[in-house]
This record gives C-alpha cells, sequence and structure tokens, in this order.
C-alpha cells in the first residue's frame, strides 16, 4: 500500500482525494467505496483524509460540489453561451461517455437512490441540483417564449433524469434519442399558439 507521509497534507492533497473519491464512486458508488480505499487510491494517511473531510458524507458532498463545477454533467450544458436555447436543452438528451465501458447515470440521481434519507445532506444536494437544472430549463424555455415554462421545464428534464437513468441501466449511451424526440415536439407545441 503506497501511503504518503502526512506532509502531503497540505497543498495537493485535497485534489489527490477528491480525484481518488471521484474515480472510486464513479466506479462503485459511495456506499461501497470505503475511506480506506480512498486513502490508498489517493495516495494519503488516514489521517490526512479525515483532516480534509471529517465524515464519508463530508467528501461525498465534495465529490458532488466538484462534480457540478467540473462542466462534466448532463446539466452542464444549460450554461453554455455557444449554443442557443432551445439547443442547450436538446443537449441535455445526448449521453456522455467517460471512455470506461459503462454507460454512467446522472450522479446526482445515483447519490440520492443511495442515500434515501431526504434529511441526508448527500441527498440534499442532489435534491439542489435537481432544483437548480429545472431552473436553469424554465429560464431557457421562458426565453424561447413558451407557454407554461415551469410545467414544461418539469416535462423536459423528466425526460431528460429519465433518459439518462435508462441509458445506464441499458449501458446504451444513444438512448437519450428517444427523449429528444419527444422534448423537440413538446418544445414545438408550447411554441404554437
Amino acid at each position: 500500500m503506497a501511503v504518503a507521509s502526512d506532509t502531503t497534507r497540505g497543498r495537493g492533497a485535497r485534489e489527490r482525494i477528491l480525484a481518488a473519491a471521484t474515480r472510486l464512486f464513479a466506479d462503485n458508488g459511495i456506499t461501497a467505496t470505503g475511506m480506506e480505499q480512498v486513502a490508498e487510491e489517493a495516495p494519503v494517511s488516514k489521517r490526512t483524509l479525515y483532516a480534509h473531510f471529517r465524515t464519508k458524507d463530508d467528501l461525498a458532498v465534495a465529490y458532488l460540489q466538484a462534480l457540478a463545477s467540473s462542466g462534466d454533467t448532463m446539466e452542464s450544458v444549460l450554461v453554455r453561451e455557444d449554443l442557443s436555447p432551445r439547443e442547450r436543452i436538446l443537449r441535455l438528451f445526448d449521453v456522455t461517455t467517460t471512455g470506461t465501458s459503462a454507460v454512467r447515470g446522472c450522479p446526482f440521481i445515483d447519490a440520492a437512490a443511495e442515500f434515501p434519507d431526504p434529511m441526508s445532506p448527500i441527498h440534499a444536494y442532489a435534491r439542489e441540483q435537481k432544483l437548480r437544472m429545472v431552473g436553469l430549463v424554465t429560464g431557457l424555455v421562458t426565453e424561447l417564449g413558451c407557454r407554461e415554462p415551469a410545467a414544461l421545464a418539469e416535462q423536459l428534464v423528466t425526460l431528460a433524469d429519465g433518459a439518462a437513468s435508462r441509458a445506464m441501466v441499458l449501458n446504451q449511451p444513444d438512448y437519450g434519442r428517444h427523449a429528444r424526440a419527444a422534448a423537440q415536439i413538446l418544445l414545438e407545441q408550447a411554441r404554437q399558439g
């Protein structure tokens, strides 16, 4: 086991811990990954790990926060300025692959499923991201001049989340095409009349 000394606790250790947690949580899930595994993968001592993240919940929330700010989640397309509002919405249905053989679903849905207690900090953060997603879509459909933007946004994010989940379960990266076709119809109908 290659464990770094406690002198690595300073600069760089936190980033190594988050990188290790990201790999392990994505591959195995949060609950199936132990803190010892994260420390070994980082590599840092357990003392260093716990100096940066007092609990596994703290580490899991930091992992989700890092994902949210990384631009590597399906929600990140919603803030791209180089795409039209309509294209941003439709790109929700394009599953991005990470180079691994398995298709991954939405990490926020995965985390909420692993921590079903709504009072869990992990579940609460996942909920916050899903509410942020619907808020962004509401803004985009409002910008497009769609009728009933709040209801339409809920329909679109439900399609996107469902497509991401089915793509993961079926291991089909192009599964979103089905939901994308439905989203196009919803957008066209909401802009008519």
